[in-house]
């Protein structure tokens, strides 16, 4: 079935991300309902990956409480537990072959098809992931794709009347120690904060300030 894209003019794509900036207070008092963050999860989940590998976990917080604990190892910024929902992008660590086998099976699962009939594919993936270190740090690489989650996350969320903030500035060891994600095998990359802007923030009425697209996009 072909979707239909009539729906958004290219107009109203701009207006979204016009409209989206980093948001410095959000209001607490207003909740993402749970229609909407289910379309949010499906952009996160529906996030394309270098060979559909998905070396990811989003780890979503709403737990008050779990917030508040997140706020002194995010540089003591409040949007952390202002926000409705925090997403916590995480890499897999080390990625190997058993992560390999787990995604081809998920794939002989959804496309049924025999799982034998992957084995070529599978060597691909070994051969990639068997780089030598010098050259090739298998976690770097999860980040990077990892942030192609968080750019789609953001898109959508702009697109749907939702605000966010995505944040570097925390201690990823201390959210790893705090959410326990070293035992699973996963690591914080980055965070993005999603709820709806306090009407006191000044910054949402700012112009964003970006390079005019002469000077940016060239076409060849």
């Amino acid at each position: 079935m072909i979707p239909d894209h009539s729906a958004l003019s290219p107009q109203q794509l701009v207006q979204g991300l016009n409209w989206r900036y980093a948001v410095k207070k959000f209001d607490p008092t207003q909740k993402i309902s749970p229609e909407v963050w289910k379309s949010l999860e499906a952009a996160l989940v529906l996030t394309p990956s270098s060979f559909g590998l998905q070396p990811w976990r989003f780890y979503v917080i709403t737990n008050p409480d779990i917030k508040n604990k997140l706020v002194p190892v995010s540089w003591n910024q409040k949007q952390v537990a202002e926000g409705s929902h925090v997403v916590v992008f995480a890499i897999r660590k080390n990625l190997a072959e058993v992560d390999v086998d787990r995604f081809l099976g998920r794939t002989a699962e959804v496309q049924k098809v025999p799982l034998e009939s992957l084995g070529k594919y599978k060597k691909v993936l070994l051969r990639f992931l068997a780089q030598p270190s010098d050259k090739f740090n298998v976690n770097e690489w999860a980040a990077r794709q990892v942030y192609i989650a968080l750019g789609n996350f953001m898109t959508a969320a702009a697109l749907l009347g939702v605000d966010t903030c995505p944040m570097e500035g925390l201690e990823p060891s201390k959210y790893d120690e705090i959410l326990g994600l070293e035992k699973e095998g996963y690591a914080t990359s980055v965070v993005c904060v999603a709820g709806f802007r306090a009407s006191e923030d000044k910054y949402a009425t700012l112009p964003k300030v970006r390079y005019a697209t002469e000077d940016v996009i060239k076409n060849i």
